[in-house]
């Protein structure tokens, strides 16, 4: 059963004091990793991905947070939003679906899929939801970035008066120069341009003609564009009564450019033009090159053959014929087809491709988890390796519905007859070559990874932007790895990933749960009072409630401002 099982363990998160049980911790590797993920007691359900979000820091420097001298604090919260105390509160009035969590109150925020670093600041994020603010010490819930009726929510699947059900996305960015956050807002598939300063109102601007055939769930920039595509996570109004897909995701979709400098000439909530083009196969991530004087220039992570809407019943069949066990169920569908990456440079006035490059590694190469992005804006500037985590082929994770589903778009004569190891890679930008990899056991299920500059010291405001170092080689790559018999922590020079693990950390025979995306904080101090949204000014429509329920409302919105625990 190379899937560890333990993913699907219920039990509630606890914290632990890591110890290194394998090399040498490396001098200088310091700052904070950061996951978000699902509760595991939502495992079961329609989707793991909506449980509410909790959000785990591993400080990786010995002795800090009330770790012993000689240990590494790990350390969890389940996020106490408005929308978990209100589930937690009323259980009975909660329905899990396929796009969500629903109720009398609304659509509940889970905030459970890709922490979000804005210098000392930590946010996670939902591709339904607004970006939810905690205390990067206490993991504490602290806000929800702009007022529910600065945004635009979306009614059309029932009453929401307390939680709105937002189409964003889960991956915003934070614009190194202007200091504003940039992230999305869809409505009907109606494209537009959210920013916020951090503080004040978010500002909103349609973008004339941008229609988003399936989904956003990246959003990425250079210094004068910002970058959107459709992504390819594809709802059918059929699976909310309990039927089956009847189409697959779509194999290629639009995406859009959008002139910064013309958002700024243009008053909010009036349209914005963008230039558009097509691109294939079906995309999740991607991520430009900051420098956008030869073209704007994107690597795309392609999710070709994938379909993380469709999910195992314990009455299906996997790639191999045989029965999926009921332990899985609820798992999202893994890749029929090997990763395919793509560096794509684009005229943006004339839409004109300028380069393309791809790899594929079919004998490699499968289920590519995440990445070790390097944020600072050398990386981003002058990128050079591009550092990734791919789970191997998973055979079980793959149902023959599924198979059947995408038809002739699987090409079965490149599928492996068994599982595949999960692989470490490193590959060269912009030629996208194979540089480096390193194999993990076939029974590993490694975790988002993360990139930790050498020397980041100097940039507290901006870390590794002196312009000295290629982005993506100065540091290390350390990786999160679930297996039944222990979870653990990898470390691998980043300059050199193939030569295998330098450091390895562990806690006993702890293993964890599932997890989505993560990120590298310099450091984690105490959140600063700033003007922030808060739930009791969020209650405007809260009589449109039945009584008792608007009762709960109040009460959960009496204990935020008291600061009282999660029941």
């Amino acid at each position: 059963m190379p899937i560890p099982r333990s993913l699907f363990n219920r039990d509630d998160p606890v914290d632990h004091d890591f110890a290194v049980v394998g090399g040498a911790w490396p001098e200088g590797l310091s700052g904070e990793l950061v996951l978000s993920a699902p509760h595991p007691d939502t495992f079961g359900g329609p989707h793991p991905f909506f449980g509410d979000g909790v959000m785990y820091r591993l400080s990786l420097q010995p002795g800090t947070h009330g770790a012993p001298t000689d240990r590494f604090a790990w350390r969890a919260r389940r996020i106490d939003s408005p929308s978990a105390r209100l589930r937690a509160r009323r259980p009975d009035v909660f329905t899990p679906t396929m796009i969500g969590v629903s109720s009398p109150f609304g659509h509940s925020n889970a905030a459970n899929t890709a922490p979000l670093v804005w210098g000392d600041r930590l946010f996670t994020t939902w591709d339904v939801g607004r970006p939810v603010e905690v205390d990067p010490v206490t993991l504490e819930f602290l806000g929800e970035v702009g007022h529910r009726n600065q945004w635009k929510s979306f009614e059309a699947l029932g009453p929401q008066p307390v939680l709105p059900m937002i189409m964003s996305t889960a991956h915003p960015v934070i614009d190194p120069e202007r200091n504003v956050l940039w992230t999305v807002n869809t409505v009907w598939g109606q494209l537009h341009i959210v920013r916020w300063d951090g503080t004040g109102d978010i500002e909103m601007w349609p973008v004339d003609g941008a229609a988003i055939p399936q989904s956003v769930h990246t959003i990425t920039q250079t210094r004068d564009w910002l970058v959107v595509g459709d992504c390819a996570y594809k709802f059918e109004a059929q699976v909310l009564d309990g039927g089956d897909r009847t189409e697959p995701a779509n194999a290629n979709g639009p995406v859009f450019l959008i002139r910064k400098a013309d958002i700024e000439s243009t008053p909010a909530g009036q349209p914005v033009t963008a230039r558009r083009f097509t691109i294939g196969p079906e995309i999740n991530h991607y991520y430009a090159r900051w420098d956008d004087s030869d073209g704007v220039a994107v690597l795309f992570e392609h999710t070709e053959a994938a379909d993380i809407a469709m999910v195992q019943s314990p009455h299906d069949t996997d790639a191999l014929g045989r029965p999926c066990d009921p332990a899985l169920a609820g798992l999202y569908g893994f890749p029929m087809a090997p990763d395919r990456t793509s560096m794509v440079v684009v005229n943006p006035e004339t839409g004109a491709v300028l380069h393309r490059a791809e790899q594929r590694e079919p004998e490699l190469l499968w289920s590519r988890q995440l990445n070790a992005m390097d944020w600072s804006l050398e990386g981003r500037d002058r990128p050079t390796l591009h550092h990734s985590v791919h789970q191997g082929y998973r055979p079980e994770g793959i149902t023959q519905k599924m198979l059947a589903l995408y038809g002739d778009r699987v090409d079965r004569t490149i599928l492996p007859n068994a599982e595949t190891a999960p692989v470490v890679a490193s590959t060269s930008v912009p030629d996208m070559e194979l540089a480096s990899y390193w194999e993990l056991g076939v029974d590993d299920f490694p975790s988002s990874p993360i990139f930790v500059p050498r020397n980041p010291s100097a940039g507290l405001a901006g870390y590794g932007d002196s312009g000295e170092n290629p982005g993506g080689h100065d540091g290390w790559v350390v990786v999160p790895v679930c297996n039944d018999n222990r979870f653990r922590i990898e470390v691998f020079d980043a300059a050199e990933v193939g030569r295998g693990p330098v450091a390895t950390l562990a806690a006993g025979s702890m293993t964890a749960p599932f997890m989505l995306h993560s990120a590298w904080m310099p450091r984690a101090v105490p959140s600063t009072a700033l003007p922030r949204v808060r739930f009791a000014d969020e209650l405007d429509r809260v009589d449109e409630l039945p009584p008792d329920l608007a009762h709960t409302a109040r009460q959960v919105a009496d204990d935020l401002l008291n600061g009282a625990p999660l029941v």
